[in-house]
């Protein structure tokens, strides 16, 4: 089976997450990805077996690396030295994507800029992913998956009404970042068939994570308050809730249009004598009486 991106190859000068995530995705669709690395190694490779060490366990599989690093060849380059970069230069000459996530300022010291690299590659696409953009007064501050979600606000709507900000584990911020960047670059990418037009697009945590919470942003914004976090035990609508089972196992129920279920759930729950009750007969009334239905 032909792949979408066969014939494509990306250099990917990222680290961390974010980054290497986004080109990970690319290798997914048939991209050929190589990994740069610094000589010393991509942080990367050190995260779990720390991690296993400090909770002194066996470290068998760094699956945070191999994860990132999927579908990817490797380069292990001193990119300080001139003889590192113009390896790069040459790749990039055949290469179609250059992704990094380097600080601001880092890859132009370098030499490995847009512009720099354009002129090895007049049609190359340069992708770049930061923290909060390239304009702004934070533009230049560093970041990690935990300052976009605290940033974006999507830990203060999480978990029950009046509970703290609550963190999100699995990188969710890095997650969301690394498909915006790969969208960008496919987008790029068919800018460049259909245009003729070569581009440095670029992302951000928070950029992506207000993405994420689009409905929550444009509330705020429309509306001049956030929505309501609901209380599991309070929720407006029974049928849209989740529950713990006997098994102690979850159930999470969906049912958007309540009233068309209502009578379904009831048969299907053995509680068909509430179908008819007058506090739980419509959605007016169930949410009115949530508590005690719940």
């Amino acid at each position: 089976m032909r792949m979408p991106l066969e014939g494509i190859r990306v250099l990917d000068w990222t680290i961390w997450q974010q980054g290497p995530c986004a080109t990970a995705m690319l290798g997914d669709l048939g991209a050929e990805v190589i990994k740069i690395e610094p000589m010393g190694a991509d942080p990367g490779r050190e995260v779990v077996p720390r991690l296993m060490e400090a909770l002194k366990m066996e470290a068998r599989y760094n699956f945070y690396f191999e994860y990132l690093n999927r579908n990817k060849k490797g380069i292990a380059l001193d990119l300080k030295k001139p003889e590192g970069r113009e390896i790069v230069y040459r790749l990039a000459a055949k290469s179609d994507v250059f992704a990094q996530n380097y600080r601001k300022g880092v890859a132009e010291r370098l030499g490995l800029g847009y512009e720099d690299l354009k002129r090895c590659n007049p049609k190359i696409i340069y992708a770049a992913a930061s923290g909060y953009g390239p304009l702004g007064p934070d533009s230049a501050e560093p970041s990690f998956d935990y300052m976009g979600l605290a940033r974006c606000g999507i830990m203060t709507m999480v978990g029950g009404p009046g509970t703290p900000p609550l963190n999100i584990t699995g990188g969710i911020a890095d997650q969301m970042g690394a498909i915006m960047l790969s969208y960008a670059v496919l987008t790029a990418l068919i800018a460049r068939e259909r245009l003729g037009v070569s581009q440095c697009v670029e992302t951000s945590h928070l950029g992506s994570m207000m993405h994420l919470q689009g409905l929550n942003v444009q509330a705020v914004m429309a509306m001049g308050q956030p929505l309501s976090r609901a209380a599991r035990e309070e929720a407006q609508s029974p049928l849209w809730n989740h529950y713990r089972c006997k098994d102690g196992k979850w159930v999470c129920l969906g049912m958007l249009e309540p009233d068309r279920y209502w009578h379904d759930f009831c048969v299907v729950m053995g509680i068909e004598e509430l179908e008819n009750d007058p506090k739980f007969s419509d959605m007016v009334s169930r949410a009115a009486n949530a508590r005690e239905l719940i």
